[in-house]
C-alpha cells in the first residue's frame, strides 16, 4: 500500500464499508483517516457493540462515522439502536441516502410506543431512498411519510401491520418496481395499486384468510402466501405465479386470460375446486406448472380432487414442459375414465420433464396405466422422477405396487428415476 498513488489508496480505502474495518483503517495513519469522509457505504453489524462499554453507546459511535461522511450512499445498521439516532443519521445524511437497510426490533413493543417519532416516522427524512429494507417492523398507524418518489423496491420482512397503515405506507411509494411483504401479520384486506410493479412477493402470516387486490399494468412476477380471496386487474406482461396458502384455504383467484404465463405454482392444503379448476383454465399457455394441493371442498370438509381426463388436460395445456404434480392431482388423473379418450392421435407435445409424488397404493393397476401413457405419449420426454413419500400400508398391495413402478422404471432406463 505504500507504494501506491494516494488518489489509489483513498479510491480503495473508501469502498469499505463494515464499521469495524473502517475504524481499524483509521488508526493506521492519518492519510488513511483522511479517507473517511470519501466513504459510500457504512454497515453495522448485529453483534458489532455487544461488548460496549457504559462510556460510549452505539448511537453515538454510529452518529459519529455517519457525520464524518461527507456523501453516504448506503446505510446498513443491524445492531440496536434508538430513534433518536435514527433521526440524527438521517438528519445528516438523508439527502445523500439511496440504500437504507434497518433492523428495527420493535415488532413486540406496545403499539404505543414512548419514542416520539416512531423509528418507521423518521425515515421519512431519508426522501431521496432508491431501496429501502426493513426487519422487525411495528406498523399499526400510518408512518409519517412523506412521498418517496425516487423508491424503486420496498421490502419488509417481519412485520405487525394493520391495513390502513400498510394502505398509507404504499401511496408514499408510488414509483415502486419491486414490492416484498414477507412475514407480515396483522392483515386482512390488502389493496395494491401501483403503475411501474413488475415484482412482487408476498407472505401474510397468521390464519390464511387474508383478501388481495392487485392494480398493477406491468406487473410480470407474483407470488402470494396467506390469501384467501386474490384479485388481479391486469395480468397481460405476468409470467410467473406462486399462490400457496399453508395455514387457510383458496377460495376465490380472479386473474383473466393468462397469455403471458409460463411458470405456475400452486400449493397448499385445501382450495376449493372452483378456484382450482379456473386456474387451470386461465392459466392454458403455461409452460411450467407444479401443483402441490392436498384436498378441495369449500368448507371445512377435506375432499379429494374430482376425476380428471388425461387427454382434455394436456389438450388444455400444449405448451406444457415441465409438470411437477402431488398425490392428489396425479390421483385424479388416474381414476377410472381418465384415460378414456386415449387413442393413437393422441401426443404431448413439448413435455420433457415430470414430477410425480405418489402417497398410496389404492388404484395401482390405474397408476400404472397413467405413467405408462406419460412415457407412451410424450414424444419429447427426458425426465421422469417418482416420488414415493410417506406411503403407509400393512396390506401386501403397497410392496406390489412399489415392484410394478420398479420394473416400470427398468423397462424405461435412462427416463425414470425413483425418489
Amino acid at each position: 500500500m505504500e507504494t501506491l498513488p494516494d488518489a489509489i489508496v483513498q479510491y480503495i480505502l473508501s469502498n469499505i464499508s463494515n464499521a469495524k474495518d473502517v475504524a481499524s483503517c483509521n488508526c493506521v495513519s492519518k492519510s488513511w483517516n483522511d479517507s473517511m469522509p470519501y466513504l459510500k457505504a457504512l454497515y453495522f453489524p448485529r453483534s458489532l457493540f455487544d461488548n460496549l462499554n457504559d462510556r460510549c453507546t452505539a448511537d453515538a459511535i454510529i452518529s459519529h462515522m455517519v457525520s464524518s461522511v461527507v456523501r453516504l450512499e448506503h446505510l446498513v445498521v443491524y445492531c440496536p439502536f434508538t430513534a433518536a439516532g435514527l433521526a440524527y443519521w438521517l438528519q445528516q445524511s438523508g439527502m445523500s441516502l439511496r440504500v437504507l437497510e434497518l433492523r428495527l426490533d420493535n415488532i413486540l413493543e406496545r403499539p404505543l410506543s414512548s419514542e416520539s417519532p416512531s423509528k418507521v416516522d423518521c425515515i421519512g427524512a431519508a426522501y431521496n431512498l432508491e431501496c429501502l429494507r426493513l426487519w422487525g417492523v411495528l406498523m399499526v398507524s400510518s408512518p409519517k411519510w412523506a412521498t418517496f418518489h425516487r423508491l424503486k423496491n420496498l421490502e419488509i420482512v417481519g412485520a405487525r401491520m394493520e391495513d390502513p397503515a400498510l394502505s398509507s405506507a404504499l401511496q408514499a411509494c408510488p414509483n415502486l418496481v419491486s414490492l416484498s411483504l414477507l412475514g407480515c401479520e396483522g392483515l386482512k384486506y390488502v389493496t395494491i395499486e401501483m403503475p411501474y410493479l413488475k415484482q412482487c412477493k408476498l407472505d401474510f402470516y397468521g390464519t390464511g384468510n387474508c383478501s388481495l387486490t392487485v392494480s398493477a399494468p406491468n406487473l410480470e412476477q407474483l407470488e402470494v402466501q396467506g390469501c384467501s380471496w386474490i384479485r388481479v386487474l391486469y395480468t397481460q406482461f405476468l409470467n410467473n405465479l406462486c399462490i400457496a396458502n399453508n395455514s387457510g384455504r383458496v377460495y376465490m383467484v380472479d386473474f383473466g386470460k393468462l397469455e403471458a404465463l409460463e411458470t405456475l405454482s400452486m400449493r397448499g392444503v385445501q382450495w376449493s375446486w372452483d378456484a382450482i379448476s379456473k386456474m387451470l383454465q386461465m392459466a392454458s399457455e403455461v409452460k411450467h406448472l407444479f401443483m402441490k394441493v392436498e384436498f378441495t371442498g369449500d368448507f371445512e370438509a377435506l375432499l379429494p380432487f374430482p376425476e380428471i381426463d388425461l387427454v382434455d388436460f394436456f389438450n388444455s395445456h400444449p405448451k406444457l414442459q415441465t409438470f411437477d404434480m402431488h398425490g392428489a392431482l396425479f390421483a385424479a388423473l388416474c381414476q377410472k375414465n381418465s384415460l378414456k379418450n386415449v387413442d393413437s392421435k393422441f401426443i404431448i407435445p413439448c413435455l420433457e420433464k415430470v414430477v410425480i409424488s405418489v402417497r398410496s397404493p389404492l388404484n395401482a393397476e390405474q397408476k400404472m396405466n397413467t405413467l405408462e401413457s406419460l412415457v407412451k405419449y410424450a414424444t419429447k420426454l427426458k425426465k421422469m422422477s417418482i416420488r414415493i413419500l410417506q406411503m403407509k400400508s400393512s396390506h401386501s398391495s403397497a410392496d406390489d405396487f412399489f415392484e410394478d413402478i420398479w420394473r416400470f422404471k427398468c423397462i424405461n432406463r435412462g427416463i425414470i428415476s425413483i425418489e
